[in-house]
């Protein structure tokens, strides 16, 4: 297996011009898969993981735990360590569309499927993730990363208890973090709010959530799961009676010691999402 980290430098200077102020520069880690001696031209699909933390942090829990599930399903992996506030929408996006581009581009060299490159996110970052499914067919967002909108395409959405809207059920922290001074602009909510900007462009998406979360209540998906509906956007969703919100895994892995994150019921949702990615 092959891992690495690197900064992202292309669009370093619009992170500085937005946010007025030096932060940390986005950067990925790759966990590369090496093929056995027997089938060295082997092709694989590849995730990039966008963990949560309300775009005020990047959750570790949501991090490499995540990355080496899909490793052990026979997946690459990406994780993304993009910027959060002070820096502001669409810098996270522009990362995230980089990234995919960046991936596609090193696609025979990374043996991986041009067409079998999936996003995935947590929280704020499954609005992460769900931003790009809704923006990569828009002009300004190639044009921002110096791409065709085809390279910054993903093939497929894993939503993992995503933020969704800037309405009646928003998470008003991840709003104000990545919206900032436009958090009260209408047009910047609407921006914001997936359920109004997915359409039939937006790819096969997988989409979980628990019923008793808290923090993002569980109508965020509901609207997303109505709004690809409604699209004709292929869905596989499941809902799951219990759970505290900030998962993971669901298990002592990734509980960090609280109880609350131990949830045997939602254990099984990785599984199923690597036999998605398997059909995808």
């Amino acid at each position: 297996m092959k891992v690495w980290t690197e900064t992202i430098k292309e669009i370093d200077g619009n992170r500085e011009k937005q946010a007025g102020v030096q932060v940390e520069p986005a950067s990925y880690t790759a966990y590369l898969i090496d093929n056995n001696p027997d089938e060295k031209e082997r092709l694989r699909k590849a995730v990039i993981i966008c963990p949560g933390g309300g775009y005020r942090f990047v959750s570790p829990r949501e991090a490499e735990p995540i990355a080496l599930q899909y490793l052990a399903m026979g997946y690459h992996a990406f994780v993304l360590s993009y910027s959060v506030a002070p820096s502001r929408f669409p810098q996270a996006l522009e990362e995230l569309a980089w990234l995919t581009a960046h991936i596609r581009r090193h696609a025979k060299e990374w043996k991986i499927q041009k067409d079998g490159i999936v996003v995935s996110g947590f929280s704020a970052g499954g609005h992460l993730a769900g931003s790009l499914g809704a923006f990569w067919n828009q002009e300004w967002l190639a044009k921002a990363v110096c791409a065709e909108n085809e390279e910054i395409k993903p093939n497929g959405m894993i939503l993992c208890y995503p933020v969704v809207t800037a309405g009646e059920y928003c998470h008003r922290g991840s709003v104000e973090n990545l919206l900032g001074e436009r958090a009260g602009e209408k047009k910047a909510l609407d921006e914001f709010s997936l359920e109004l900007q997915v359409g039939a462009h937006t790819p096969k998406t997988f989409l979980w959530h628990t019923v008793t979360d808290q923090t993002v209540p569980v109508q965020n998906s509901l609207l997303l799961a109505s709004a690809l509906v409604q699209s004709g956007v292929n869905l596989e969703m499941h809902l799951y009676p219990v759970g505290a919100h900030g998962l993971s895994l669901a298990n002592e892995e990734t509980a960090v010691g609280q109880a609350n994150r131990v949830e045997p019921q939602c254990q099984n949702w990785i599984e199923l999402a690597g036999i998605w990615m398997k059909n995808l």
